[in-house]
């Protein structure tokens, strides 16, 4: 990395757990957070905020200039994964659900997007996960395709689940 490179790329991100399922408690669930906020830190990923809510996460990072959003979300979404599951916090095996959104975010929205992702545990109260990433995906102008937001990767299969259908299928 250049040292004369100057950089603020805010970006808004948010997975979710394996068919959505709830799978934390809230105390787990902190722990999932705690988690990210450290490793983000081990990684000179700069993580303003995130909160892990049961069935999904919520992050606030600045891009590093050095790193694709790809590699960022496969970083925090593997190594908590691992965590997860060398930590014992769910029963069973644990894995994120296949995808992510990453929303960018202005200087001058930041605080904004730094409130609502602390209010998660009320906001979530009142709106399902599914309703909510519907609504920013459609927010950024894209098209929300429901069945293949939904589908994950089968269960009898470690192969996912092809996300475009051919005609004749």
């Amino acid at each position: 990395m250049s040292t004369h490179a100057y950089s603020r790329c805010w970006l808004h991100l948010i997975w979710g757990t394996h068919r959505r399922e709830g799978t934390f408690d809230p105390k787990n669930a902190a722990k999932v957070s705690a988690f990210l906020t450290d490793y983000a830190k081990q990684n000179s990923i700069y993580m303003k905020i995130n909160f892990a809510n049961t069935d999904h996460v919520h992050a606030l990072v600045d891009l590093p200039t050095g790193m694709t959003i790809e590699q960022v979300v496969k970083l925090f979404k593997g190594a908590s994964s691992h965590w997860i599951n060398e930590q014992d916090l769910v029963a069973g095996k644990f894995a994120w659900g296949r995808g992510y959104g990453a929303f960018s975010v202005s200087q001058s929205g930041v605080d904004e997007v730094c409130a609502y992702i602390a209010g998660q545990a009320g906001h979530h109260r009142t709106k399902s996960f599914a309703e909510e990433y519907e609504r920013f995906v459609k927010v950024y102008g894209l098209e929300w395709h429901d069945e293949e937001t939904v589908e994950t990767v089968s269960p009898q299969s470690t192969r996912p689940t092809p996300l475009v259908k051919t005609r004749g299928q």
